[in-house]
Formats: C-alpha cells, structure tokens, sequence
C-alpha cells in the first residue's frame, strides 16, 4: 500500500470520526418512547440511553398491586432502552456503511 492510500486512508478516518462525535451529540437530543399496560407507563429515552422522563397514568396506581405497576414501568423503561439503541445503530450504520465499531 503506497503512502497516498495511506494518506487518504487516515483521512477518511478522520472524517468518519469527526461524523460519529456529531451524530453522538445529535442522538444525546433525539428520544424514542415507549409505552406499557396500553398506555398506563409511558417511558422516554434519549440516543444515549438514559431515560430522560417516566410517565405513569394515576389509574395504574393500585396500592393492592405493586408488582402490577412495577412489571408495567420496567417493561416501558426496557423497550425505551431497546428502541434507543436500535436508533444508535442504525443512525451508526449510515456512517459506518454498517462495520461494527467498538462501543456502538
């Protein structure tokens, strides 16, 4: 491999890094939403997989169960994460031409 393919190589790095910073920062404002029990919980999660609000519905509140209410709010809160990482990926994918990168 001659030094101009290198060059260009290494440049090419440098762009599709300079890329993925910005798209990190632009999916840390973009939010997925999740919902579970028909709407009763209602979780939100941003592109850097941190959920950013929960919303439960006061008639899903029944002191005789919890573990309903419980049940309700980590399903909303996994399939926010789930439907968060899926977005990263496939945002990722655009840039990348879809390589796996370390920590993506």
């Amino acid at each position: 491999m001659g030094m101009n393919n290198i060059n260009k190589m290494m440049k090419q790095m440098q762009k599709m890094q300079a890329q993925i910073t910005k798209l990190q920062d632009e999916l840390g404002e973009r939010t997925v939403e999740a919902t579970a029990g028909g709407g009763a919980v209602v979780a939100v999660a941003n592109g850097r997989q941190e959920i950013v609000s929960i919303k439960i519905d006061p008639a899903a509140v029944d002191p005789e169960d919890v573990e309903m209410l419980q049940d309700l709010v980590l399903a909303a809160v996994n399939e926010a994460l789930h439907q968060s990482q899926e977005m990263v990926t496939r945002e990722m994918g655009k840039i990348t031409g879809n390589i796996k990168m370390p920590g993506f």
